[in-house]
């Protein structure tokens, strides 16, 4: 048995967190003692580890709750498909590491890249993911809109729309020598605001935000470092200009 101490120092997450998962019915603890004192068995344990897979799925806590109440819910199955979504996931990072590497010996000049190689394993849903993301810094109810906006798309259009986003933060890096207030930069933010209304329309102060975003939250910022080390920061200056100017 396991005390909640135990057991979230085993897992690396923290006591709150299982303290959480036992408030809404997820994990439960195995037994409680007199003391109050939650304890987790062999069973809660491997329950716990299938949390955490979800989790690391991106899977929100509500499905997993459900996904795991299911009668039939099969845990062999559920780790066969773990296996498999991991495996993608681990083929994918290992071809933005490669992205990388090619980016940097680019850079150093050692090695030559084509304009498509610079994003070389992002995938549709990792271009949906991110945008949804800068919204949830809003409206819930955006997010959904979003999100079914998207699917609505057909696949050539989700294409074409990927196609312009890459060609967009192409041009941006382009014209990084000209300086974030030039008119050559300027209109790839005019460019990049339009084709956000893809996703969203955003405002001028969440259109400031989304670009602060690229900067200070490290997810986004590392996938710009990927297409250029001073993108992300020249991004926030070149929105920050545009902003400015349209109020």
């Amino acid at each position: 048995m396991f005390t909640v101490k135990q057991l979230s120092k085993l897992a690396g997450i923290t006591p709150r967190t299982l303290h959480h998962y036992d408030d809404i019915g997820l994990l439960k603890p195995s037994r409680v003692g007199n003391n109050g004192y939650r304890y987790y068995g062999e069973d809660a344990v491997l329950r716990l580890q299938q949390i955490l897979f979800y989790r690391e799925l991106d899977i929100p806590l509500d499905d997993i709750k459900k996904i795991m109440g299911r009668r039939d819910y099969d845990v062999m199955g559920a780790l066969q498909s773990h296996k498999e979504a991991l495996s993608k996931q681990a083929a994918r990072i290992n071809r933005l590491i490669q992205t990388v590497d090619n980016t940097i010996n680019h850079l150093k000049g050692s090695k030559t890249m084509s304009d498509d190689k610079f994003f070389e394993g992002f995938s549709e849903e990792e271009q949906e993911k991110y945008a949804l993301e800068a919204e949830q810094m809003y409206d819930p109810e955006t997010v959904r809109e979003s999100n079914r906006k998207w699917k609505a798309y057909s696949a050539a259009k989700k294409e074409a729309i990927i196609a312009e986003s890459k060609a967009i933060y192409q041009d941006m890096i382009a014209v990084i020598p000209k300086g974030a207030a030039s008119p050559q930069a300027q209109a790839v933010v005019e460019r990049w605001r339009k084709h956000m209304n893809y996703f969203w329309t955003p405002n001028l102060e969440q259109l400031q935000a989304l670009a602060n975003g690229y900067v200070e939250d490290a997810r986004f910022k590392a996938n710009f470092d990927k297409m250029h080390p001073k993108l992300a920061e020249f991004m926030r200056a070149a929105v920050k200009a545009y902003v400015e100017d349209k109020k």
